[in-house]
């Protein structure tokens, strides 16, 4: 049986996370979100006293091999470190900025992606990160990059925090959004890119309706 994977990539904020979980409910696919797996290992690096921007002793955590990915029957996926569930711990600013200092290193993207393509072998996918289509997947079936202006993506995430109740201003989540997107598109790594097979859509000025609407009529090929 020939699997389907559907590779989601674009910088913070940009609404990819989102319409990877559409999307995979709406074909009954596996939705692996691989952002949430950088966050896991970034809390993992921070609770051992370590700085995320430490190449060396990150990569002494990478043996413990104690972070695992667990889809239940709905296609929802959960982090676990050990057997901890960490799903409500790692969506903080801190974590964020973390995620991202981590995941410019080699050895660390190394031993996640080899977690993200074992999974793609044995389900029908929908991925999204910053280098699924270029580095995770590259054959993946389908390869979309979602993207808006940076003020627009950081307009989104604060509302949603704010809706989370997360204490947080419009100004940290910019900062935040442009720290990420600098870091992202500038490591050596499987830098955030687009695929040259990939199909841009931009986000700015279309609602969740519209660039759902969008993807699937691609993927249905209508």
């Amino acid at each position: 049986m020939e699997f389907i994977s559907i590779a989601i990539d674009g910088p913070a904020g940009s609404g990819k996370s989102l319409m990877a979980k559409k999307v995979s409910q709406f074909k009954k696919y596996t939705y692996l979100d691989t952002g949430a797996m950088y966050r896991t290992f970034a809390l993992k690096a921070i609770r051992a006293g370590i700085n995320t921007l430490d190449e060396k002793n990150l990569n002494k955590l990478i043996t413990d091999n104690d972070i695992s990915v667990v889809i239940n029957e709905d296609n929802i996926q959960h982090m676990y470190l050990a057997d901890e569930c960490v799903d409500s711990l790692i969506r903080t600013n801190e974590i964020s900025k973390g995620a991202s200092d981590v995941s410019k290193f080699p050895e660390v993207r190394l031993y996640l992606v080899e977690k993200q393509r074992e999974i793609a072998k044995n389900h029908n996918i929908v991925m999204e990160g910053r280098d699924i289509g270029t580095y995770v997947l590259p054959d993946a079936t389908f390869k979309f990059f979602i993207t808006a202006d940076p003020e627009e993506r950081a307009k989104r995430r604060f509302l949603q925090m704010t809706e989370e109740g997360k204490n947080t201003t419009y100004e940290e989540v910019l900062k935040d959004i442009n720290y990420r997107d600098s870091q992202d598109s500038n490591r050596d790594f499987a830098p955030l890119k687009e695929a040259e097979d990939a199909i841009i859509i931009d986000t700015t000025n279309l609602n969740i309706e519209e660039v759902f609407q969008t993807l699937i009529g691609h993927i249905d090929g209508k």
